[in-house]
């Protein structure tokens, strides 16, 4: 199956263009039930902020992260908050290809540096959930994959996918990658990982979806008795993706490196954020303070929650889950399980891992359709809601 980027490939034939528009036409009902849910999200968010005096535009494009893009994309890189405890907050946290996207976008229309942000999140959010269908149909048969794209919409923390936030675009370009990988397209792996590299701190798990698939493919080949020679000729591509897939994640650090004039210059960036991985202690010790302490429910949620989601990592890898949505996946869940700081963001930041929901998607689809709908209906309205909450609240750090 084509997709999205094989498209924009010059030189492809008639043929690969009718192959395209009949993937289009079959992702049609997913891509329409994963603008329902967004769209019944955005409502919510709307009537709720009207009613708090507030502004859910506002609330989508000039919050938070948002406003930090935003500022790269109108004044570039070396702007930095210093606080009252020491910590420096600079801008050199945020990857550059959102930034650069706002620039280009609001240069050639009317849109501003923000709303351009918040237009790269819809359209991406909705090749995000092209991909997911691709992926879902691949597996599971086109049922598994509406229901895939449809909850990933419906996720408690799926309005981020509305925001003038990176989350849309990375798993967009992520989720391309990674269905790149399980088709052999390995050029086109290798690019989209690139590009998800330079979204995200969390692109070397696309980058390692390439690599180890690679490498095992290779091994496999090797133990059947295949030249390494002779494998990667039977794997067309396969070396050039390799080399392509780390350059945009690298090459920012590298970058940063220069900048700050240390090897560590982007982990350095993060630790003025109170960010970086200490393997989940400091996650462990606050979900601890929360069972010890009054908000003893919350804390039992939080251990609930992420039992599940380690749950659903294992099932789909003991069910046979392809090796690159397994790499993939458990790299992206790790890195949002053992980050330390602003804990509120972990459910954001396991957004991109949608392998996670590829179990019950399978299991939705086995179902009568008017089920399988009730129950994504009423996830949908659960999501709508606490999305209004949240932003209208907290929000995301």
């Amino acid at each position: 199956m084509n997709d999205l980027a094989s498209a924009a490939v010059p030189g492809r034939t008639a043929r690969d263009g009718a192959a395209v528009v009949a993937a289009l036409r079959r992702a049609a009902p997913a891509l329409a039930a994963y603008a329902a849910v967004r769209l019944l999200g955005l409502l919510v968010l709307g009537i709720w902020s009207a009613a708090n005096g507030k502004d859910w535009h506002t609330l989508l494009t000039a919050r938070w992260d948002s406003l930090w893009y935003t500022r790269v994309a109108e004044q570039g890189y070396g702007y930095s908050v210093q606080l009252a405890n020491g910590d420096v907050h600079s801008s050199l946290a945020f990857f550059p290809l959102l930034p650069w996207l706002e620039r280009g976008l609001s240069a050639l229309t009317p849109l501003s540096a923000a709303d351009a942000g918040m237009a790269v999140a819809w359209s991406a959010s909705l090749a995000a959930a092209w991909a997911l269908y691709a992926t879902g149909e691949r597996l599971h048969g086109p049922r598994a994959g509406i229901a895939l794209a449809a909850l990933w919409a419906a996720l408690p923390v799926g309005i981020v996918q509305s925001m003038a936030y990176s989350e849309a675009l990375f798993t967009a370009l992520a989720a391309w990658g990674v269905h790149a990988v399980l088709t052999g397209r390995w050029v086109t792996a290798g690019v989209l990982a690139s590009l998800a590299g330079l979204t995200r701190p969390v692109g070397a798990a696309v980058v390692a979806a390439v690599w180890i698939t690679a490498a095992v493919t290779l091994w496999r080949e090797r133990a059947a008795g295949v030249r390494p020679r002779a494998a990667l000729r039977s794997h067309p591509g396969m070396a050039a993706g390799v080399l392509l897939a780390p350059l945009g994640w690298c090459g920012y650090f590298v970058w940063v490196g220069i900048r700050q004039g240390s090897v560590t210059g982007y982990l350095d960036v993060q630790g003025g954020w109170g960010n970086g991985f200490d393997g989940g202690v400091a996650f462990a010790g606050f979900i601890g303070q929360q069972l010890a302490g009054p908000s003893f429910v919350a804390g039992l949620g939080l251990l609930a929650g992420v039992g599940l989601v380690i749950w659903l990592y294992v099932h789909g890898v003991r069910r046979g889950q392809p090796l690159p949505l397994a790499v993939y996946g458990g790299l992206v869940l790790l890195m949002a399980l053992t980050a330390k700081g602003y804990f509120g963001s972990k459910p954001r930041l396991m957004m991109p891992a949608y392998p996670l929901l590829l179990t019950p998607a399978a299991a939705l689809a086995r179902w009568r359709p008017a089920w399988s709908w009730l129950v994504i209906g009423a996830v949908a309205a659960g999501s709508a809601v606490y999305g209004a909450f949240w932003l209208n609240g907290s929000g995301p750090p």
